[in-house]
């Protein structure tokens, strides 16, 4: 028995003391290439695999961008290219992380009481505001269009 609380301890004290908190190595990863070993063994073919996935991201932040004046998930594929990026240069990894720090923080003044009181309140006076100015246009023109109004 005391063998076994002996593995224990050692083990315990080798841990990584994030592990023991619940945060996990996946949000601050080691910045750099993510390309496997045998592309990164050879300098032309990691080179050849940089423009690669150069190619691959601007193509699909080009189509983010088209998408963010067309019909379409613009944002999102934006950061999609960005995440294509991130597997190979230190640039868009920092740039990821900037945006997942900011969207974190974003997420939590959302949630905060005031906040979510405040937006309650305007989206409600938008409302009734909206509402009011349809029934006066509704009490002067009637249910006509506005391309249909002569006067």
């Amino acid at each position: 028995m005391n063998a076994e609380s002996d593995e224990r301890t050692k083990v315990a004290e080798q841990a990584d003391p994030a592990s023991a908190t619940g945060e996990s190595d996946r949000g601050e990863r080691e910045l750099g290439s993510r390309a496997p070993g045998f592309i990164k063994a050879s300098k032309a073919l990691h080179l050849s695999w940089q423009v690669g996935v150069f190619v691959v991201g601007l193509g699909v932040v080009i189509a983010g961008v088209l998408m963010l004046v067309l019909p379409g998930p613009g944002w999102l594929v934006i950061f999609g290219g960005m995440a294509i990026w991130a597997t190979e240069f230190v640039w868009a990894q920092l740039v990821l992380r900037w945006t997942k720090r900011k969207v974190t923080e974003a997420a939590q003044r959302a949630l905060d009481p005031k906040v979510r009181r405040r937006n309650i309140i305007l989206t409600t006076v938008g409302l009734v505001i909206m509402a009011v100015l349809v029934g006066i246009y509704v009490w002067k023109f009637g249910l006509t269009m506005p391309w249909k109004i002569s006067e």
